[in-house]
């Protein structure tokens, strides 16, 4: 008998598992093991059990009956991944070349791992006694804060979950054990309420402008448009969001909303809770601790969840009754992943939307170039907001001021941002200075034998902090302490050049003796409830001049802040990459854009050496359609995105000639099957911008291609053969639209 004979019949499992090999395995499935496609299922691999996830039944194994193992278990999950879901991850393993296992891996939550079923057990939840309700939260003392805080909460809502408990504080377990132990609240399961919706405080008016571009949105909720909402910041493009979800929920359908940053997360919650109350509103991102991650995921793959609120990641999160997708601040990079399945979370929004036949939103001040040309050719139908959304906002004015002549620390502050900061001192309000770099100084540096602090890792130089008198790597993390004298010559004169937003600090603190000053960037918000903090802090009044990067840059509103100072901005305009630019200008248009949000006037206030740039110059006209149009016809007239299309072969070693000799090998493998006469240019291989990392030594090539599908078919034939061309030492990726070159 053939082997085709003897496994005619026989049905087989064909599932992706979490490993670097591009391929599905084929299981055989045994009687009474009823299995379909999207299921979770236990299977031997090796020596070992492995979990994965059925991407296919079929009836053709590619092995003999003998080789073929059975499929172990079928895990009992309480949601079996949805067609589509399948269908989005299939795309991403073809389009982005990735190995289909890994890509599965990636979209679910780390529990999904594991050989356990994902079950939605009913969290404990704590409810207030006759006792507490009697008594009131006052029968604390003053001194017990967080009891108090948590019974007024419970008297609030009339019970607690744990994820609201933790978010009033990460302490709340002991305060709530001591309410427990005097009778003051019990604590019970039960199954959750069902959801209300429509029923909440009425969502804010809109201005004529949003009610116009929210109808046109409504108009067209039940079919498939991507819509590019380019408003001013400040026009309210989140009240247009909040609307249409609202008319989403009330029809019984689920919302998906994307972020580009976990530190926006918090405050946008916030605000759709109170705005809808009777919605069930979960977030999604890497912050959350893994077993309420799981449980948010959960009830948002059951349907339980109205309002899915997350990161990039959760533009996979299953969602059976889906009716309307919104990726905030579109332009940002952060919707792109730049290790493993290298995805665009934006785009893949727009092919969710598409495949389910709903409309997708992309919000942004300064859209991508890419959204901007798809709104120009029609694909995308373009709204604009062009005012703000307080009725006595306007957009703020921008001062350039030529710093030619500074050229010490002493002149990082110019006489007009100086003059400026004191008013508002005087006045009682806000100013943002903007540097985005942090640190005290980028390099240490002997003036004696020009010796700089460079890190022993990286091509990179050592950051000075002096909040903790480290010199850190800002690219692989490490750090030591700054010697005291140099290390070649022994010269006790080190300088610190360069400023960073420590050097900022000081400075300000200096010149404005007993400011109230605060500041923002990702060594000050480290700690995991810093932020919030911070922000309060803000909103209450209690700051004075906030020092920060582009973490305060989009998403934020701070009534009181008036001025804007942006410090050094000029490194982009000279940057290699092509789109730095690009970033640039989306940068200072944010921050500048914090400035005179409510009904007081706001100014900006930026210091550069090249006053008369057209950047700088779009900048101040508010003009993002000025800077987008002369920046298309550039990348027209160089062939670059948006009008070519390119993938990044990326490889790393311990030696820089390993680097080169494999992407050397690739570019002949492409040349030798005549792919770059087919429409497909294979550039020659280059060191990174960055050419050695994390003790590993970087190269490129880059590939390029003026037609989608010419590039797509060239990658589905060359790929393969990379794996056979790599030395077992590189370790080679590939970028698809790559974002960083």
């Amino acid at each position: 008998m053939s082997e085709g004979n003897e496994t005619r019949g026989l049905t087989i499992a064909r599932v992706a598992l979490d490993v670097p090999v591009d391929t599905l395995f084929d299981y055989r499935i045994e009687a009474g093991h009823p299995v379909a496609p999207g299921d979770r299922v236990r299977v031997p691999l090796g020596r070992r059990t492995a979990v994965g996830v059925v991407m296919e039944i079929g009836s053709e194994p590619a092995v003999s009956r003998e080789k073929l193992r059975p499929l172990l278990e079928v895990l009992q999950d309480e949601v079996r991944l949805a067609p589509d879901i399948l269908a989005l991850l299939r795309f991403c393993h073809r389009y982005y070349h990735h190995p289909v296992g890994q890509v599965v891996a990636t979209a679910l939550p780390a529990a999904a791992r594991r050989a356990k079923p994902l079950r939605l057990a009913d969290p404990p939840r704590y409810f207030p006694t006759l006792k507490l309700m009697a008594a009131g939260a006052e029968v604390f003392p003053p001194r017990q804060v967080l009891a108090r805080r948590l019974a007024r909460r419970l008297l609030d809502l009339g019970c607690l979950e744990v994820t609201e408990a933790r978010r009033l504080s990460p302490r709340w377990r002991p305060a709530m054990a001591r309410l427990l132990a005097l009778g003051f609240v019990e604590c019970r399961s039960e199954p959750p309420k069902p959801l209300q919706t429509g029923n909440g405080v009425p969502l804010p008016p809109l201005t004529p402008e949003q009610e116009a571009a929210a109808d046109q949105i409504h108009n067209h909720l039940d079919q498939y448009h991507t819509w590019l909402l380019h408003g001013i910041t400040g026009s309210g493009k989140t009240q247009v969001y909040l609307h249409l979800i609202a008319q989403v929920v009330a029809g019984g359908r689920q919302a998906l909303m994307l972020v580009p940053e976990i530190n926006l997360t918090p405050q946008l919650e916030e605000r759709v809770r109170s705005t809808l109350p009777g919605a069930r509103v979960v977030t999604l991102h890497s912050g959350l601790p893994e077993m309420e991650r799981t449980r948010h995921w959960l009830l948002a793959a059951t349907g339980q969840a109205d309002v899915v609120l997350g990161t990039r990641l959760a533009v996979f999160t299953p969602l059976p009754r889906l009716g309307l997708l919104v990726v905030d601040e579109e332009h940002d990079p952060s919707f792109k992943q730049q290790e493993g399945l290298r995805y665009s979370a934006r785009d893949l929004a727009i092919l969710r939307a598409h495949s389910r036949n709903v409309p997708v939103v992309l919000g942004s001040a300064t859209p991508s170039l890419e959204s901007y040309a798809n709104a120009q050719a029609g694909r995308y139908r373009r709204l604009t907001l062009t005012r703000r959304a307080h009725a006595d906002a306007t957009l703020p004015t921008v001062r350039i001021v030529d710093v030619r002549g500074a050229s010490g620390p002493g002149d990082l502050l110019s006489a007009p941002l100086r003059e400026a900061l004191a008013e508002r001192l005087a006045r009682g309000e806000q100013s943002l200075i903007y540097l985005n770099r942090r640190g005290f100084a980028p390099v240490l540096y002997c003036r004696a034998c020009s010796w700089t602090s460079e890190c022993g890792r990286c091509a990179a130089k050592l950051v000075l902090h002096t909040a903790d008198q480290r010199l850190r790597c800002h690219h692989c993390g490490a750090e030591a302490a700054p010697p005291a004298r140099c290390p070649h010559c022994g010269n006790a004169d080190l300088l610190p050049l360069g400023h960073g937003t420590q050097r900022l600090e000081a400075a300000l603190r200096s010149a404005f003796p007993g400011i109230r000053l605060l500041r923002v960037d990702r060594d000050s918000t480290r700690r995991r409830h810093a932020w919030p903090a911070m922000r309060r802090a803000i909103h209450e009044g209690a700051v004075d001049v906030l020092v920060g990067t582009q973490m305060l840059a989009k998403g934020h509103d701070f009534s009181r802040l008036t001025l804007v100072g942006i410090v050094d901005p000029d490194a982009a305009l000279y940057a290699a990459d092509f789109r730095a630019s690009e970033r640039l200008f989306a940068q200072l248009m944010q921050v500048a854009g914090r400035a005179g949000r409510a009904d007081r006037a706001g100014e900006v206030i930026l210091q550069t050496r090249f006053p008369d740039h057209p950047l700088y110059k779009a900048l101040a006209a508010h003009s993002y359609d000025a800077f987008a149009q002369a920046t298309l016809e550039e990348r027209r007239q160089t062939g670059f995105p948006p009008y070519a299309h390119q993938a990044l072969l990326r490889a790393a070693a311990h030696r820089l000639e390993a680097c080169l000799a494999f992407l050397g090998a690739a570019a002949q493998a492409a040349g030798d099957a005549g792919e770059a006469q087919k429409g497909v240019a294979v550039f020659d291989p280059v060191p990174a911008a960055l050419p050695r990392r994390k003790g590993l030594f970087q190269a490129q090539l880059l590939v390029q291609s003026q037609s989608r599908e010419a590039l797509q078919r060239f990658l589905a034939g060359w790929t393969p053969r990379l794996e056979h061309l790599a030395a077992r030492r590189v370790r080679w990726s590939l970028d698809v639209d790559p974002l960083e070159l």
